[in-house]
């Protein structure tokens, strides 16, 4: 046997609009992650590119480039990932800035 258990209201808390200006806050914390990353992208991009310069008698040096992909690579994603965060920043900053839209005239239907 189970005892009933008292039926309780739930009451939902109104759907937040989109023009919410503490959205400016997240764009700004998203901005400080793009720049982070892209100087994490340049780091690794920078020590992923070897050159090297092998001396000839008579000749100039030869120069020599060695390229690693797991470094290029991170730095791909790295700069991937920051396009991303810098796009959502803008999208943030749009609605954390842009005002409500204009009241919706009816038309009527044709």
């Amino acid at each position: 046997m189970t005892a009933a258990t008292p039926a309780t209201t739930v009451t939902e808390a109104p759907a937040p609009g989109l023009h919410q200006p503490k959205r400016a806050l997240v764009a700004a914390g998203e901005l400080v992650a793009v720049v982070v990353l892209a100087f994490l992208a340049v780091w690794c991009w920078n020590r992923g590119v070897l050159r090297f310069s092998y001396p000839v008698d008579d000749h100039p040096p030869l120069q020599s480039t060695r390229y690693l992909g797991n470094w290029i690579g991170g730095a791909i994603g790295l700069a991937t990932g920051a396009g991303v965060l810098l796009l959502d920043a803008v999208r943030q900053t749009l609605l954390a800035v842009r005002t409500r839209g204009r009241e919706q005239v009816d038309q009527p239907d044709v």
